[in-house]
């Protein structure tokens, strides 16, 4: 085996376990994130919704502004997360 391929063979094992780490890593955090996107929005829409019902017309505006703010943390953490599990398999833009 020459310099080059011995090179070549160690960079390439190199990349492999980097990209094997990073797309383990990145699909772990991303998982989570979702998780966490999910949890929060479904609680915030919850107490939305228990304000609405509560309160009726006269606390609508306030239900339905809850339940919106949890819905946009929602795709926002789903957003961050789908940009972390494409950067842990080196994924681009």
């Amino acid at each position: 085996m020459d310099k080059n391929n011995k090179k070549n063979n160690v960079t390439d094992t190199t990349t492999g376990a980097a990209t094997f780490l990073t797309s383990t890593l990145g699909n772990t955090v991303g998982g989570v994130g979702r998780t966490l996107g999910g949890v929060t929005g479904a609680a915030t829409r919850g107490v939305g919704n228990t304000v609405t019902s509560v309160t009726g017309d006269l606390g609508r505006p306030l239900g339905d502004g809850l339940g919106n703010i949890g819905t946009g943390v929602e795709d926002s953490l789903n957003s961050v997360s789908k940009g972390v599990e494409d950067a842990g398999q080196w994924k681009k833009q």
